[in-house]
């Protein structure tokens, strides 16, 4: 039996395993006015081993969510970003695996010769459907291009067998993850990648590849929105026609990583989706801890005080939690409040601070980032913060659900 990953689709994680029904509810919202966002919840294998949960935590919120709600549509529950070293631990509470190959970019196949000259129809002047101007390569190009990502795929097929292997024929949704490198692949390159990924038989359903400009963590998009829309379409364009050619899954799609908050690009994003019909996978990962923060701060008292005081140690340790995220997060110290100032701050003045609204002179991405890599910190605290959780769940759940819905859901799926 095969699983089916729905048209549109979001990747919502949540922390500290709280934020599951409200997030629901946002793509409740969607559904009660036409249009079906399928949650796929997701945790990393780093976020588990910080915060010190296990993969089935992830799939037992998720199922207690839908069971509250009703909810009468798919939902997944992603390994995100494994490999074959982290994989085995998501393999019973998971249905949708991303294969993380970014590392395996650029190292040596000894098979990349045979696959250029498997694939003559790659040299040349290359027209693809959609695309407005011919894409141009020559055997050189291709050979560089194969070299560089050939063996990529070959760990992604490897990690593809031994989740089959190991699932005994329980069916589950591939993803392919190649964004967390230093260049992004150009069309050509995507499809030179993708016809490689159906030589191996492997079944993606979402590819991830990385796009121009930065994705930062839970701030807008930096880059030339009009260059973006461009990649983004030829991308589209690409991922069409190797479907034809390469034996890929019909319902194959692009998937945005780090795509919260990447407000300016959904426009782009829902104009290239609608010429091609497309679908898309977006992934809005650690804003659901934001908000969790903006709920503490909104119910004031002891809320405000345990948010304050997660800001103060982030701030000690932010070297630290900034490391594993540099290549993701682009903060200037000077632009970041001291934790004395922020300890004498009020409710408003600290959502003010974090909320990602552009509009508020007050809004402040530097903050925003530093937090956002700081969920370290609350999990240290334990019961205490899980505690204050559940005391502030009404006004939690209300920016967590407003979040996904009005920011990302709306924007993106269902247009402004």
């Amino acid at each position: 039996m095969e699983l089916l990953l729905e048209k549109f689709s979001l990747g919502v994680g949540d922390r500290f395993a709280h934020q599951a029904r409200a997030q629901l509810e946002a793509c409740s919202k969607a559904a009660s006015l036409g249009v079906t966002v399928v949650p796929v919840w997701n945790k990393s294998n780093r976020e588990h081993n910080i915060v010190g949960s296990e993969p089935a935590s992830v799939r037992e919120a998720a199922d207690e969510a839908v069971r509250q709600l009703g909810w009468q549509f798919p939902y997944h529950v992603d390994a995100d970003h494994i490999n074959l070293d982290t994989v085995d631990r998501f393999l019973d509470s998971s249905d949708f695996f991303t294969i993380d190959v970014a590392s395996a970019i650029g190292q040596r196949s000894e098979r990349a010769a045979a696959f250029v000259k498997r694939h003559p129809e790659l040299v040349g002047t290359l027209s693809v459907p959609g695309v407005p101007d011919p894409l141009t390569t020559t055997v050189e190009s291709v050979e560089r291009t194969t070299a560089k990502y050939l063996f990529a795929v070959e760990e992604a097929s490897r990690i593809f067998r031994h989740i089959c292997q190991r699932r005994n024929g329980r069916p589950f949704i591939t993803e392919i993850s190649m964004d967390e490198t230093d260049a992004p692949q150009t069309p050509v390159e995507l499809l030179v990648v993708l016809a490689a990924i159906g030589d191996h038989g492997i079944p993606i359903q979402t590819i991830a590849p990385k796009f121009t400009g930065r994705f930062n963590k839970g701030v807008d998009y930096v880059g030339d929105v009009e260059f973006f829309e461009k990649e983004f379409a030829d991308d589209l364009a690409v991922i069409a026609c190797a479907i034809q050619h390469y034996n890929l899954p019909a319902n194959l799609k692009l998937s945005v990583h780090s795509g919260s908050d990447k407000f300016s690009i959904y426009g782009a994003m829902r104009r290239a989706l609608q010429q091609f019909g497309a679908g898309v996978h977006l992934k809005t990962a650690g804003t659901t801890w934001l908000e969790e923060l903006i709920g503490l701060a909104e119910a004031g008292g002891h809320g405000l005080r345990l948010a304050q005081e997660i800001y103060g140690k982030a701030y000690a340790c932010r070297a630290a939690l900034c490391e594993p995220y540099a290549a993701v997060i682009d903060i200037r110290e000077d632009r970041l409040p001291l934790p004395h100032e922020v300890c004498q701050w009020t409710a408003e003045q600290y959502t003010s601070a974090l909320r990602h609204d552009q509009s508020n002179p007050a809004f402040n991405p530097d903050f925003r980032q530093l937090l956002h890599v700081g969920f370290k910190i609350a999990a240290h605290l334990g019961d205490r913060y899980v505690n204050m959780l559940v005391a502030c769940r009404d006004s939690i759940s209300r920016n967590v659900t407003y979040n996904l819905f009005e920011r990302h859901i709306r924007p993106l799926f269902l247009g402004a």
